[in-house]
């Protein structure tokens, strides 16, 4: 029973798989200015970011929208294309579960934030104008 399950679920994800990428490139929010320098240092901090994710994802389309909104340059990994992404997600976050954001702070510590709310959370308080 459980195999048929999974294969219920590969294909409704195959079949809504155009719909969800079209809604995705449709409803991409209109992207906040700084100016040059506050951009810079947006630019900087982001450099410390990595959105592990894959493209159909609802809940990264939820996370990716709010990287769009705040005009963030985050590296993205997909995580269903990138056999090297999956395994650093799963040796670093310890699941291999998605979205999730590899935060590297300034003393060097890595952070692994899942869940679409809270790294949105995250990223509003940190990069908001």
């Amino acid at each position: 029973m459980r195999p048929v399950i999974r294969l219920f679920f590969i294909v409704l994800r195959r079949v809504l798989m155009p719909f969800m990428l079209i809604y995705a490139a449709l409803s991409k929010p209109k992207a906040i200015k700084r100016d040059a320098a506050k951009q810079a240092k947006v630019d900087a901090a982001c450099r410390q970011l990595t959105l592990y994710q894959f493209n159909t994802c609802p809940f990264c389309i939820k996370v990716k929208k709010e990287v769009h909104r705040l005009a963030l340059p985050i590296d993205m990994a997909n995580v269903r294309r990138d056999p090297n992404a999956r395994q650093a997600l799963e040796a670093g976050g310890g699941k291999v579960k998605v979205p999730c954001l590899r935060i590297t702070h300034a003393d060097g510590e890595v952070e692994w934030m899942y869940e679409s709310s809270d790294i949105n959370r995250y990223l509003h308080q940190r990069f908001a104008a």
